[in-house]
This record gives structure tokens, sequence and C-alpha cells, in this order.
């Protein structure tokens, strides 16, 4: 699955995280971060620079949702201790 501008600004909506959140997480360089997410569609980076954004995400509650006819997305995954994901 190729993560999206869209799906990146989302979880971090849901997060509320802002980007240098997404960054110090990630180890990707907030300027790297900014540029991304002001693009659309699919980002335009390393595959090592996706799978790190993407792996901070996931770590602190993000799943993302694949293409499935609705469209890509994200969403919070549930937690077994019952919290809600977030900073």
């Amino acid at each position: 699955m190729a993560l999206t501008s869209e799906q990146l600004r989302a979880a971090r909506a849901l997060l509320r995280w802002e980007q240098k959140d997404v960054a110090e997480a990630s180890k990707v360089s907030l300027p790297s971060i900014k540029r991304l997410e002001g693009r659309p569609g699919p980002l335009g980076a390393q595959d090592r620079t996706v799978e790190a954004i993407q792996s901070a995400l996931e770590a602190a509650g993000i799943e993302f949702i694949p293409e499935n006819g609705g469209g890509a997305g994200v969403r919070l995954a549930k937690r077994t201790d019952g919290t809600s994901g977030g900073h």
C-alpha cells in the first residue's frame, strides 16, 4: 500500500500530533515531513523514509486502511487496555 499525504495528515489529526511529532517519532526531518504533506497523492520519498513514517504512526496506534472501493484511509486502532490512541 502506498501511503499518501492525505493519509499522513489524517493520521496526524487522529493522534493530535503536529508535524514535528511525526518527524521526531519517525526520525525523518521536519522539512521532509512538510514537503511530503504538501504534495497530494502518494508520498514522493524513498521506501525507507515512507516505511519509517508509517511504522512510527502505527506504533502510536494508527491503522492504515487499504483501498477497498471506498478509498484508502486511516483509523485509530482499538487498544486492549481500553484507552484510545494519542500522544
